[in-house]
C-alpha cells in the first residue's frame, strides 16, 4: 500500500511514523513546504488528561516525549496585581520545535520517506496513492481543491491575537489581564523549556486599534506588548517568530473523508488555544485514523469507522473550545469581576467544571474561595 500525507506538523508526522513503524512493507511519502527546522509559534501545552491516551495506547512515544516536557499542578490567573492559584489542574509542555524534530527523527527511523521544502500545488502532484492523508493546517491545500467535498464552514473570532515567545521561565500556566492605558490585555503564558515560555497576548479589536496595533509592525508590535506586560515579564524581552497579529479562524467539516482523501488536526478541525488542544486533536486523530485503517479490510470502511468512532470525541472537546473561545471574546467584561470572581468564571468558562468538581480537584482554590464568599 501507498500512502502520502501532505502536512509535517504533529498529526502528519505522528501518523506517518506509527503507520510505517507498524507495517513496514508500505511505502509512506510525507510533503512539507517548510525546511524540517522550521516552525511557527514556540511552545505547545497538553494537559495530563490529553496525555493519558498516549500512556496508554502508545507508552513508546509518550516515553520519548515525557522527559523533554516541563510540567506544573496549577494554573495562575492575575487580575489588578492579584495571582490566583488554581490547583489541580496539571500541565505538561514541549517546544513545538523540539516536538516536531522528535517525530521527524522517527518517521526516518521507521522508513517515512519525508520530502521537506516541497511545495504541493495540486493533488495530482502527489502521484497515485491508496490513501491520502490531508494533515496540511488550516488552510489546507487538499480541502480547498476538492471544495465542496467535505462540506467546510470557516469563520474567525474578533479579537487579535499574537503568538511570542519569551525568556522569562513561568512557574505555572498563568493568564495575565492587564488594563492599560492603551486598553485592556490577555496573555497566555507558560514555560516550555528551563528558560523559555510561550507568550500569546490577545486584545479585543477596540484595543487593537486604540493601541495602534492595527498599523504597526512585527517590531514596534512587540515593544508595545512589552511595555503593557512589563510586570510580569520583569525586565525580559519578547522574542518574535512571525509573530503577527491574527484572528482566530473556526474550520469545521461535516464529512471526514472524500474517496480515498481523509483529513486531519486542523485541516478538518479547529480548537481555540485557550484550552491547548490544537496539538492533542491533531495526534489523537492521526491515532484514531490508524487504529481505524487496521481494524477494517479495505480502505473505504477503514474511513467511515474513523468518522464513525472519532466524531463524537472531538464534537465535544471542539464545543468546549468555543465555549471558552467566547468567554475571551468578551474578557473586558469578565474584568469588572474581583480577582477570586474572575478566577472562578474562567475556570467554569468551557462548561465542563461545577462546584463539586472543584472541590475535589482544586481544593485549596475552593477553600479560599468559599472563605472569601463567608465573609461578605
Amino acid at each position: 500500500m501507498r500512502i502520502v500525507v501532505l502536512g509535517g506538523g504533529p498529526g502528519g508526522l505522528y501518523f506517518s511514523a506509527l503507520w510505517k513503524a507498524r507495517h513496514p512493507q508500505h511505502e509512506v511519502h510525507l510533503f512539507e513546504q517548510n525546511p524540517a527546522g522550521a516552525t511557527w509559534g514556540f511552545g505547545v501545552v497538553f494537559s495530563d488528561r490529553a496525555l493519558d491516551f498516549l500512556r496508554e495506547d502508545d507508552p513508546e512515544t509518550a516515553a520519548l516525549v515525557a522527559p523533554r516536557m516541563q510540567t506544573w499542578r496549577d494554573i495562575t490567573l492575575v487580575h489588578r496585581g492579584e495571582a490566583i492559584a488554581i490547583d489541580g489542574v496539571g500541565f505538561s509542555a514541549i517546544g513545538r520545535l523540539e516536538l516536531l524534530q522528535l517525530l521527524q527523527a522517527r518517521a526516518r527511523s521507521a522508513g517515512v520517506v519525508l520530502h521537506f521544502e516541497t511545495t504541493v500545488r495540486s493533488l495530482a502532484e502527489l502521484g497515485q496513492a491508496d490513501l491520502i492523508v490531508a494533515a496540511d493546517g488550516v488552510n489546507s491545500l487538499i480541502r480547498r481543491e476538492l471544495g465542496d467535498a467535505f462540506g467546510t464552514t470557516t469563520s474567525q473570532l474578533e479579537n487579535k491575537f499574537a503568538w511570542y515567545g519569551t525568556s522569562k521561565p513561568f512557574d505555572t500556566l498563568t493568564q495575565t489581564f492587564v488594563s492599560h492605558e492603551l486598553g485592556t490585555f490577555n496573555a497566555h503564558h507558560y514555560r516550555y523549556a528551563p528558560g523559555m515560555s510561550t507568550f500569546i497576548v490577545e486584545c479585543d479589536p477596540h484595543t487593537w486599534q486604540r493601541a495602534g496595533l492595527d498599523a504597526a509592525g512585527e517590531d514596534e508590535s512587540r515593544v508595545i506588548c512589552e511595555q503593557v506586560f512589563a510586570d510580569a515579564l520583569q525586565g525580559h524581552k519578547l522574542i518574535s517568530n512571525r509573530s503577527v497579529w491574527r484572528n482566530f479562524p473556526w474550520i469545521w467539516n461535516d464529512r471526514w473523508s472524500h474517496g480515498n482523501v481523509v483529513l486531519i488536526g486542523d485541516a478538518l478541525h479547529t480548537a481555540h488555544f485557550s484550552i491547548g488542544s490544537g496539538t492533542r486533536l491533531a495526534i489523537e486523530d492521526a491515532l484514531a485514523l490508524m487504529k481505524s485503517l487496521e481494524a477494517e479490510r479495505d480502505i473505504a470502511s477503514a474511513l467511515v469507522r474513523y468518522e464513525r468512532d472519532r466524531r463524537p470525541i472531538v464534537e465535544k472537546l471542539v464545543a468546549a473550545s468555543r465555549r471558552s473561545a467566547s468567554w475571551y471574546e468578551s474578557f473586558p467584561e469578565h474584568m469588572q469581576l474581583a480577582p477570586l470572581d474572575m478566577a472562578m468564571s474562567y475556570i467554569r468558562r468551557s462548561g465542563r467544571v461545577d462546584d463539586e468538581r472543584l472541590r475535589e480537584t482544586a481544593p485549596r482554590f475552593m477553600a479560599r474561595y468559599d472563605a472569601a464568599r463567608s465573609t461578605t
